[in-house]
Parts: structure tokens; sequence; C-alpha cells
């Protein structure tokens, strides 16, 4: 699936990502959530795909870029 972003998945659907890709076992995974990632392309097997590490990665940076700009603000 193209043009799906980080903010289009509910909070179980990050969940599960963030889940799979610290490589802890889908079974601590919400199971409709786990579905709704396969179907959608993002997980094949138990293990995200390629579109899924990214949305995991760019989560990541923006997380920490928000982290830097709070912390510049209070400084």
């Amino acid at each position: 699936m193209t043009g799906i972003s980080w903010t289009d998945l509910n909070s179980a659907e990050q969940h599960a990502i963030a889940v799979l890709g610290a490589g802890i076992s889908p079974e601590l995974c919400d199971a409709a959530a786990f579905l709704a990632l396969r179907r959608a392309g993002l997980v094949r097997g138990s293990h995200l795909t390629a579109k899924a590490e990214q949305l995991r990665h760019d989560a990541i940076l923006k997380q920490l870029h928000n982290a830097e700009i709070r912390k510049t603000m209070i400084a």
C-alpha cells in the first residue's frame, strides 16, 4: 500500500510496528492491528516490510526533532 503515513495508523497499529521493529514477538501485538498491518502490506510473515520500517524510522526522527525543539524552548 502506498501513501500511508504514521498518523493514518491507530495507536494499536503504531504499537505493533514498534513491537515488531524492536524484534519482539508479534504475540504481544493487538491481533486486529497486526492483521490490519498485514492487509495493508506493512507486515509480511511476522516482519515489517521496508515501507513499515520507513514509517517507523520517520516517526522516531520526528519525535527526536520535537523533543529537541521543546528542549531549546525551555532553555
